[in-house]
């Protein structure tokens, strides 16, 4: 089992940052990969990015690439999702989830090879 807490959500205007953090328990946090999705209001949840259980290799979705950064502290026990040029339409609830069962990182944009989820941070960017 593991559990997943998101923290670091908020409202901020566009052009600003936030700095998402997902605590986890339970498993060897140095054992799995780790992605970030998104959900907005009527809409599919949307892969953001992920990262390998080393911290050594990273997936992008495109819509973010270049204003936001997975890492990992396996000390810590946390991912965190670092977004800068924020967009309204990054507007957004966050779930971060956990792939414990060593698939490539190439898969981890579906959201069906996780196997555990967070509850998720509201992201909220305005104009």
């Amino acid at each position: 089992q593991v559990q997943l807490v998101e923290s670091g959500g908020g409202l901020v205007q566009a052009g600003g940052s936030l700095r998402l953090s997902c605590a986890a328990s339970g498993r060897t946090f140095s054992s799995y990969g780790m992605g970030w999705f998104r959900q907005a209001p009527g809409k599919e949840r949307e892969f953001v990015a992920a990262i390998s259980w080393s911290g050594g290799s990273t997936l992008d979705a495109d819509s973010v690439k270049g204003r936001f950064t997975i890492s990992r502290d396996n000390a810590k026990n946390t991912v965190y999702l670092q977004m800068n040029s924020l967009k309204p339409e990054d507007t957004a609830v966050y779930y971060c989830a956990a792939e414990v069962n060593g698939l490539p990182l190439r898969d981890y944009s579906d959201y069906w090879v996780y196997d555990y989820w967070g509850q998720g941070t509201q992201v909220t960017v305005s104009s």
